[in-house]
């Protein structure tokens, strides 16, 4: 493929990029009395994604896989005791319920739209079990705007192993660079420049580009220039 042909699919991480993981948090603070939590929210929904992704990685080196639920459960015991939150019972509870139904970021449907409507192969490439995403994907109403919904588990370790990136060419048929893939950690778009596919990173932050062997070749705030930079 030559570099000024239009890829063929856009392929977006799921968690950080379609979904928002700070809404769990967030929606359960909300909720009459939580007094404790509405105090620390934000910290302990920083912590929680932290230590989520901090023990995929760990797995994947050691081998020791457990699926997104274990993982994502882990992280959030170790957030609830670092911010002294831990030991209720009920809380915990909620913010694993809220955290399969996380609110996706308000551009996402306009943006799976608008690719479908040009053309373009939409899909999801995730660290999160299939039954996760599935409720994730249905709660966001996103299920008729995707062709499809990879998990890792079919290959048993986590990003930025290249077997989870070949999931993609094994189910859609497509050489990496004709491969639009998107997704707000800035590692995984890095890895997945290094892979071969076409990146964006979704930069809500104003983070610096990581110092890793590959960049991203595009740097975007949010998803709104994603058709754009899909060529339509």
């Amino acid at each position: 493929m030559v570099a000024d042909t239009p890829p063929r699919l856009c392929v977006f991480d799921a968690y950080g990029t379609l979904f928002d993981v700070a809404a769990a948090a967030r929606r359960a603070a909300a909720e009459p009395g939580r007094a404790a939590l509405a105090e620390r929210w934000p910290r302990l929904a920083e912590l929680w994604r932290l230590k989520q992704l901090q023990y995929t990685w760990l797995r994947a080196i050691t081998g020791a896989h457990a699926d997104f639920r274990t993982v994502t459960e882990d992280g959030l015991d170790w957030a609830l005791e670092a911010t002294g939150l831990d030991g209720d019972a009920e809380l915990r509870a909620r913010l694993l319920a809220l955290y399969r139904e996380l609110d996706a970021y308000p551009e996402v449907p306009a943006v799976l739209d608008a690719l479908r409507a040009g053309g373009r192969g939409t899909a999801i490439l995730s660290n999160g079990s299939p039954e996760m995403l599935a409720a994730a994907v249905a709660s966001a109403g996103l299920a008729d705007r995707l062709d499809a919904v990879l998990s890792v588990e079919e290959v048993g370790i986590f990003k930025p192993a290249r077997a989870v990136y070949d999931l993609v060419g094994a189910h859609f048929a497509t050489a990496p660079e004709e491969v639009l893939f998107v997704s707000a950690n800035g590692w995984d778009a890095a890895s997945a420049a290094a892979y071969g596919f076409r990146t964006v990173w979704v930069n809500r932050a104003g983070d610096p580009v990581d110092r890793l062997p590959a960049r991203p070749q595009h740097v975007a705030p949010d998803l709104s220039d994603v058709p754009r930079l899909a060529g339509l």
